[in-house]
C-alpha cells in the first residue's frame, strides 16, 4: 500500500487553547475531498504552532 501525501502549505500561527478545535473541524468535514489537515508545537518556538494543509 503506497501512501501519497502531499503537503500543500504551511503555517506559523500563535499557540491558543482552542485551535485544535478548528483543525478537527476542518478534518471532519473536508476529508472527502481528499484534504487533511494536521497541528504541531514548533521545536523552535514553543509559543507558536505549525498548521499544515495536505493532499491525500
Amino acid at each position: 500500500m503506497e501512501s501519497n501525501i502531499e503537503v500543500l502549505s504551511t503555517v506559523k500561527v500563535t499557540k491558543s487553547l482552542d485551535i485544535y478545535k478548528i483543525v478537527d473541524a476542518l478534518n471532519r468535514t473536508l476529508k472527502e475531498r481528499d484534504l487533511m489537515f494536521g497541528l504541531a508545537l514548533d521545536e523552535e518556538d514553543q509559543e507558536k504552532m505549525v498548521f499544515t494543509i495536505y493532499r491525500t
